[in-house]
């Protein structure tokens, strides 16, 4: 890449993490979508200032004839696009050249979920008394009962959990927190594993909630196997993964009467559209009412 664009990529890569407080994932993944945009600049012998729309559109092509998926060449886009808004506004390119481009058009999928009873079985699939067992129990409880993203799971501090009120603190994306209500059957769990798991496992200066017998926090990747050993273990085929319990979560409150707002919050969602997605899978739900209370139904 020419030196212009590696300084100019340099300081909104720091503006991500510095200024707006994005995740290490989040950066990384702008860094490699801005970076390829950059090699091919360099491949075509074009400097930062000559980019333009038809520049742009360009690289959007060449992402499709190489077999790139719609929802990735979109997230190419919002990363470039996001890139000159801050050099816009930083005074050091004379436009937008993504303002009149559009992103290819994108099939919302509705997100595959556990219903109810898979979800009890997944839940009571680690008993017995066993240490690991008492944790990954109340680790799956916690999960499911506050909607969390695994890496919200993973990081959550002995401070941020409050059995007495009945309630987590999670640090979502962009460093937001927020609390959510967990029920009696979450904080039952995690109360027996922080009483007889944790003291004889974490290491004395260790402020994480949830670690493993060596004393260390839990990793996505362990957690992650130990949902599809318990998956298999309680009889579920269907394809598992953590954040299908957290859209279970999500379409069980939804289906149980939730309002969407409150959906929204206890997801950490910034934008009400993107809770509204679960409105479509419990639509099942929205018909049985309609036809119990409407009085044409």
């Amino acid at each position: 890449m020419c030196a212009a664009f590696d300084g100019a990529l340099d300081d909104y890569i720091q503006h991500l993490r510095v200024e707006r407080g994005l995740s290490k994932h989040t950066v990384d993944a702008y860094a490699h979508d801005l970076g390829g945009f950059g090699t091919w600049l360099v491949g075509e012998g074009a400097s930062l200032d000559e980019v333009d729309e038809r520049r742009v559109a360009g690289y959007l092509v060449t992402l499709s004839q190489g077999g790139l998926s719609a929802r990735s060449q979109a997230r190419a886009l919002s990363a470039i696009r996001g890139f000159f808004r801050f050099l816009v506004q930083e005074r050091r390119h004379s436009c937008d050249p993504t303002e009149l481009l559009e992103g290819p058009r994108l099939l919302r999928q509705l997100p595959d979920i556990l219903n109810r009873e898979e979800v009890v079985r997944l839940l009571e699939a680690p008993t017995g008394p066993k240490p690991n067992r008492t944790r990954d129990r109340a680790m799956l409880h916690t999960m499911y009962a506050a909607g969390l993203r695994v890496s919200e799971l993973i990081e959550l501090d002995l401070a941020d959990v409050n059995l007495e009120e009945g309630f987590v603190s999670a640090l979502g994306k962009g460093n937001k927190r927020r609390i959510v209500p967990i029920g009696a059957h979450a904080r039952t769990a995690i109360a027996e594993y922080l009483a007889t798991v944790r003291p004889k496992w974490a290491r004395p200066a260790s402020r994480a909630c949830f670690v493993t017998a060596r004393g260390t926090a839990m990793t996505r990747q362990g957690f992650w196997r130990l949902l599809k050993r318990y998956a298999r273990a309680a009889g579920i085929t269907k394809p598992i993964s953590p954040h299908k319990l957290r859209h279970s979560f999500a379409t069980h409150l939804l289906s149980g009467g939730a309002d969407l707002r409150s959906v929204q919050t206890m997801l950490g969602h910034a934008d009400i559209s993107t809770t509204q997605i679960y409105t479509h899978v419990s639509g099942d739900h929205l018909k049985t009412m309609h036809e119990r209370y409407h009085p044409r139904g």
